[in-house]
């Protein structure tokens, strides 16, 4: 269960494109994308440290960044991971490793119903009271993010800032409006929550105007529906049960 969403203090991702088109043309993508590491070096070098060194004194001291990544990383997106060590390394800081991903969400490609009903799951320790960083190298919903500040706030660390390559959400902020989140709650209750596993209030702004567009839960049950059957053949086709 999502039940936490994103502190106030962080409103928005610190980002430094806002669409992968720049991101997705640099010549060592593809490798990095597949889970080679120096690939993701390459890139992230010479696409990000000015942007990191730019950012420095708007992050807190001491921070531990930390970034969505499985146990077993080959053959997976090496450029969070990465991109989090060139964080630690620019802010003279430590990056957390063992924190990790447990369940692989396959998000490339997938629309924001798939999105939401492929939830991203953790497991590691956290150090209560610490004070963390997000990394990713995009963010669309923002729900992949949401669930690790989640996972790190149900255990007691605190989340400070997020820091990613790509904001590519139609909105650019995390939090959704006061207005959205209680005509959530007016119009479908419990339902959101028996749905998706997300209490309204921990919804990210991107996900709580998806939903709202929406006009009975029946809507947004077929559509979840259909979204887990396209999910099932989009993944067939490339191969994966």
């Amino acid at each position: 269960m999502r039940r936490h969403g994103f502190p106030s203090g962080v409103k928005e991702p610190f980002w430094l494109f806002d669409n992968d088109s720049t991101l997705k043309s640099y010549p060592f993508y593809k490798e990095a994308k597949a889970g080679n590491k120096e690939a993701a070096v390459e890139l992230i070098a010479n696409l990000a440290l000015d942007f990191l060194v730019g950012i420095k004194n708007m992050l807190p001291e001491n921070a531990i960044f930390v970034a969505p990544h499985a146990r077993e990383a080959t053959g997976d997106n090496a450029i969070p991971q990465v991109l989090a060590a060139a964080c630690s390394l620019v802010m003279q800081s430590e990056v957390e490793t063992d924190i990790v991903q447990i369940t692989r969400v396959f998000h490339t490609g997938a629309d924001p119903m798939e999105r939401m009903s492929l939830r991203a799951e953790f497991d590691g320790a956290v150090i209560k009271d610490a004070q963390y960083v997000l990394v990713d190298d995009v963010t669309n919903m923002g729900g992949t993010l949401a669930e690790l500040a989640d996972f790190l706030l149900e255990r007691g660390g605190l989340v400070s800032a997020v820091v990613v390559l790509v904001n590519a959400g139609r909105v650019k902020h995390f939090h959704p409006t006061r207005t959205i989140i209680k005509k959530l709650e007016e119009r479908y209750g419990d339902e959101i929550t028996e749905m998706f596993g997300i209490t309204p209030s921990a919804l990210t702004a991107n996900e709580a105007n998806y939903l709202v567009g929406f006009r009975t839960a029946d809507e947004i049950r077929n559509r979840l529906a259909k979204a887990r059957k396209e999910t099932r053949i989009r993944l067939r086709s490339k191969g994966i049960e």
